[in-house]
Formats: C-alpha cells, sequence, structure tokens
C-alpha cells in the first residue's frame, strides 16, 4: 500500500512538473520564434504543391463516387485523415484546429498535459473556412500551373500539408495574442472591456515587424526553391515556387488573418 501511495505521488509530481514547464513555455520571444521556424514549413508544403498541375477533378464532386459520402476527393481525404489524427490525439493539442472540426472522434491515445497557457474561449476561435475559401479561389490560381497529370491523390495529399501549415501558423495568433497580454495587461484590458477592435488592432500591429517577416519569407523562398547542383553554383535559375507569390501570400492573407485571430482571442480574453 506503502509503494502504491509512493508512486502515486511521484506521478503527481512528474504531472505538476510537466504543467509547470508547458506553462512556461510560451512567451512573446518563443512565440515569435515558433513563427520563424512555421515559415520553413509553409515554404516547404508550397514547393511541394508546385509540382502538381491544378488537376481540377481533385476538387469537383462529380468525379468522385464514394459510397455514403458527397464532396470532392479533397473533402474526402481531408475530412477522412482528420478523423485518424484526432484519434492519434492531434487536435488535443490547442496548437491544432481541425477542417471539418464536426464529430470528430476522440482520442484513443493516453492525453499528454498540453499548456493552459490560453483562455478556454479559445477553442470558440476557428477560421479554417475563411482559409479553405481563399486557398482554392485565390492562392492555388497563383502558384500552380493549369494542366492535368491525373495525380489526384498527391495533389490532395500536398494541398492538405499546405492548409494545415498554414492553419497552425494563423491559429498561433492566439498564442500570440495571450503572450502579449500577460507581457501587458493594463494595456489590452480597457480595450477589451470597451470592445475597441480597431484599436486593439492597431496596439498588436508593427508594420516594421511586418515588412520583415514579408522580406525574409521572400528571401527563404529564394534560398529554398534553387535546384542544388555539385557541378555548378546554386544562384540563379527558376525558383521552385516563385518568391513574389510568398510574400503576397504573407502580406495580404497570413498576416492579416493572423491578427484577425489575435483581436478575436483579446475580445474573449476577459470572459
Amino acid at each position: 500500500m506503502m509503494l502504491r501511495f509512493l508512486v502515486a505521488l511521484l506521478v503527481l509530481a512528474s504531472c505538476r512538473e510537466s504543467y509547470k514547464m508547458a506553462k512556461a513555455e510560451y512567451t512573446v520571444d518563443s512565440a515569435r520564434a515558433s513563427l520563424v521556424r512555421q515559415e520553413d514549413t509553409i515554404i516547404f508544403a508550397l514547393i511541394e504543391r508546385a509540382r502538381f498541375p491544378l488537376n481540377s477533378p481533385t476538387y469537383h464532386r462529380n468525379y468522385t463516387s464514394i459510397l455514403q459520402f458527397y464532396g470532392s476527393l479533397l473533402d474526402f481525404l481531408v475530412s477522412k485523415t482528420e478523423a485518424i489524427q484526432a484519434k492519434a490525439g492531434r487536435y488535443i493539442n490547442p496548437e491544432e484546429n481541425p477542417f471539418f472540426p464536426e464529430n470528430l472522434p476522440p482520442s484513443v491515445v493516453p492525453h499528454y498535459p498540453f499548456s493552459l497557457f490560453l483562455h478556454p474561449a479559445a477553442a470558440l476561435i476557428n477560421t479554417n473556412k475563411v482559409i479553405w475559401k481563399l486557398y482554392f479561389n485565390e492562392l492555388l490560381p497563383m502558384f500552380v500551373a493549369s494542366g492535368d497529370d491525373g495525380n489526384y491523390a498527391q495533389t490532395a495529399a500536398t494541398d492538405l500539408s499546405l492548409l494545415q501549415a498554414i492553419s497552425r501558423r494563423i491559429h498561433y495568433g492566439k498564442f500570440v495574442a495571450e503572450a502579449k497580454f500577460r507581457e501587458s495587461p493594463q494595456g489590452y484590458e480597457p480595450l477589451i472591456r470597451a470592445k475597441d477592435r480597431e484599436a486593439l488592432m492597431k496596439l498588436l500591429t508593427s508594420e516594421s515587424v511586418e515588412e520583415m517577416v514579408v522580406k525574409r519569407v521572400k528571401k527563404k523562398a529564394m534560398v529554398f526553391g534553387q535546384e542544388v547542383s555539385l557541378d555548378r553554383d546554386v544562384k540563379g535559375g527558376k525558383s521552385k515556387v516563385d518568391p513574389s507569390v510568398v510574400s503576397f501570400l504573407y502580406q495580404k492573407w497570413i498576416i492579416p488573418l493572423t491578427k484577425n485571430v489575435q483581436v478575436e482571442y483579446l475580445l474573449r480574453r476577459l470572459d
């Protein structure tokens, strides 16, 4: 009995220590560092998607005839993949947000004690419908070639990887907002109580930082998109993904949507 009691104490102490470590994970600097790392993931995902042409049947409902499923091949792959990932515990992590959250199965694996850093209202914020619409209506036509090579499943898989990377980056705004709030609550609380979206957006905005991010992702795309050869200098040549598309993606969509997530989160922060 005493042995069981000691084991229980050790487990409890371990959980508390994990909680303390998780709680200390996020600061403004660590959040920014994470956003920088996520740039690499997004650029490489863009390069992978650019390997294939548009392959429009991937997105047409009339192409698939899957029993008891109404939707495109991409809809099918994303919804079924998210269901499997949900069972494996992906969406226990507050950094992850599904595109098809309806009726996701519960996790069947032991729960890791992820950080309780965010306010519980963070779970209510999911802007993936907006991301989905922008991706197919505006982004894809900008960087993939027209045409059809029949690789529809592979195309859908690269779409999913890119969509998840963009979604993770945009929703990481919740962590940025919480870190900024904790750093200076006196600056945010009056604006939150007044529900002043415009003032919150202004307080969150740093044009110099945004300009630096746009320039950095463009330069990264230039470097990552080069063909590397042992026989010649890697400089020059056609990039695997247009660097101007990457910078435009950040400037027009990723940065503004991230700030929208921050504002939506802050407006619920005192609930």
